[in-house]
């Protein structure tokens, strides 16, 4: 998967990149001057929030790109969809605010995401953390960086030497219990488990080798896009639980350093099995 993620016919526009950038950095202004204000909150589910925040900066990004790329397919998480199906090969994805909850909370803990996909494979991914100010980018076949450094993820192959971090998706929340025991197992083996409630963040974070590995199941292309090709391009690897080739509109999320990729999937295997059992 990590070797796949080095094939690309062709270099890619420069300004494909310079206006993600631009449009990252911008959104991460906006999110600082709703941060830790009055907000207006609405319910997208029992627990899942959106706020005027998400639907400003999502309309301000899509604003942006649309100035530049008039003909490109647009995919927000706050329902900004083209009228109409251009039939264009390039569809940008994107997270106005990955880890709204964390946002309504006052923790900074946040981030907008923004990838471009082409002819249906993600090719470019930012991801801009506006407290800590750090600017995550990666194309494929050109490495991934942070604030302009290269990043790499670690090398580290025990699982009891790993921290690890997950999410618990409020739509699957029908699956809390077999997230729960998964936890739990990794609890057990690992050094740590965090949870910081930023899926893309996390990603981001796999790949700059500040955790060994991430899962999740039930997230959407938006939270997912950009920080799985991240990981790849740091020279980690991207699956489903089962180790498959992963799908960003898919169910489950595997993200980690390569060497304790294995691992990873026998023991998401084993836990599963024996919730079911079929072993």
């Amino acid at each position: 998967m990590a070797n796949e993620s080095r094939e690309r016919a062709r270099p890619l526009d420069p300004r494909y990149l310079a206006v993600a950038v631009e449009a990252a950095l911008a959104a991460g202004c906006l999110q600082l001057q709703y941060f830790r204000r009055d907000l207006q909150i609405q319910k997208k589910g029992v627990i899942d929030l959106v706020t005027e925040a998400d639907l400003a900066v999502e309309k301000d990004i899509r604003a942006r790109i649309e100035r530049h790329f008039p003909s490109h397919l647009f995919l927000g998480e706050e329902g900004a969809q083209p009228a109409t199906d251009s039939g264009s090969p390039f569809r940008w994805i994107v997270d106005p605010i990955d880890g709204t909850t964390n946002f309504v909370h006052g923790l900074p803990l946040f981030c907008v995401s923004i990838a471009l996909q082409i002819e249906g494979r993600v090719e470019l991914g930012v991801v801009y953390s506006p407290v800590a100010d750090e600017l995550f980018t990666a194309e494929r076949g050109e490495g991934a960086r942070l604030n302009g450094a290269r990043m790499r993820v670690t090398r580290e192959a025990s699982m009891i030497d790993a921290l690890l971090v997950t999410g618990f998706p409020p739509q699957a929340s029908h699956k809390h219990g077999e997230q729960v025991a998964i936890f739990a197992e990794f609890l057990s083996r690992a050094r740590a488990v965090r949870r910081l409630g930023s899926a893309a963040l996390d990603l981001a974070y796999v790949a700059a080798g500040r955790f060994d590995a991430f899962w999740e199941r039930s997230l959407h292309a938006w939270d997912v896009a950009a920080g799985t090709l991240m990981v790849e391009e740091a020279g980690g690897k991207v699956t489903s639980f089962g180790g498959d080739s992963f799908d960003p509109f898919g169910d489950q999320l595997l993200a980690s350093n390569g060497a304790l990729h294995s691992q990873l999937v026998d023991i998401l295997g084993d836990v599963r099995r024996r919730l079911t059992g079929s072993e």
